[in-house]
């Protein structure tokens, strides 16, 4: 049975009911928790104690209102959930997120793992460079994390009209199911060198195979279809039928994120819908006389390598195997 990847990673981002109810919607995040995170609370004799929702910013270091976040490494990176968690929190507000105000109240990425740094450094200086004040946000390793109150944990499940600073716009957000960050495009040399030459004409020159001479015509195993370029999830096997044109043909992608759609007119009088992958390789064109008036992806053989599903595992792709069930 299939593994995931679990790793964790703790932000703070103002008012904890939001930020939990925001990250839960995620795809491939596996839990979340509220608490208090990075302060210090001690009696007069020094005791540590432990914190609660009415103590937290008494403490000789106030603590933050936080999330710890386990997620699939696998399904998404901590570069997108680390850029999703700037896309809600005001980065330069100083212990201050909507109604909120305090230093409990204050924004910051907490780790747990040093590896981790590096890529939330990456994504913080890039942050940083759309403001010219300093951000406010910490970068710190996690030093304490104390669970909140049984109340306090999937608040806004429990009172959907609860209060929550986070906007709607972002709450409701339906997210990619496939992490592109996961699947970074290659420049062409290294491509030149990877591919083959029907397998380089057909992407990065948009020429197409000729007819019923594509290796996964005629492939109707389980699996998936992902990008030859960088091995990004495209198509799966449940969406494809036979459509006797003589290339491969699917009623769907498996995310429309994955793809990217072009009107293309290179052919006189006949106006076309290219697709192309977010790597910008050439895939093929979408008809509108599929399965029961739906859609045809005609997509070229050698612009997709298949997976089968029983090496999916093994080849990185674990994550999506509940596609199948």
């Amino acid at each position: 049975m299939y593994k995931e990847q679990r790793k964790a990673i703790y932000f703070a981002g103002g008012c904890f009911w939001g930020v939990e109810k925001y990250f839960a919607n995620q795809p491939f995040v596996l839990a979340t928790q509220v608490g208090y995170a990075n302060g210090i609370l001690q009696d007069i004799n020094g005791k540590s104690l432990t914190p609660n929702y009415n103590n937290i910013a008494q403490g000789t270091k106030t603590f933050a209102e936080t999330v710890e976040i386990n997620y699939n490494a696998d399904g998404v990176s901590l570069t997108t959930l680390t850029k999703r968690f700037f896309d809600i929190i005001d980065p330069i507000s100083i212990n201050k997120q909507g109604n909120d105000i305090g230093e409990q109240y204050r924004t910051g990425i907490y780790y747990t793992n040093n590896r981790d740094l590096k890529i939330l450094k990456a994504v913080w200086d890039e942050v940083s460079q759309k403001y010219s004040q300093h951000l406010a946000c910490e970068l710190k390793p996690l030093e304490n994390f104390y669970p909140a109150e049984i109340y306090h944990q999937k608040y806004l499940n429990k009172n959907p009209n609860g209060y929550c600073h986070i906007n709607l716009k972002y709450l409701n957000k339906k997210f990619p199911l496939i992490d592109k960050a996961l699947y970074p495009i290659p420049d062409k040399a290294k491509l030149k060198k990877q591919l083959n030459q029907i397998q380089y004409s057909v992407t990065q020159e948009n020429s197409t195979e000729k007819a019923f001479t594509g290796q996964t015509v005629n492939e109707f195993s389980q699996g998936i279809y992902v990008d030859i370029t960088n091995g990004q999830p495209l198509f799966i096997s449940d969406d494809k039928f036979p459509s006797n044109c003589g290339w491969p043909s699917f009623s769907k992608p498996i995310d429309e994120a994955v793809i990217d759609e072009k009107y293309d007119n290179s052919i006189p009088n006949m106006p076309r819908v290219e697709v192309r992958s977010s790597s910008n390789s050439h895939l093929g064109h979408v008809f509108n006389d599929g399965p029961d008036g739906g859609l045809r992806y005609c997509i070229n053989s050698a612009s997709l390598k298949f997976i089968k599903r029983a090496n999916m595992e093994t080849s990185g792709y674990g994550y999506l195997l509940y596609l199948f069930n």
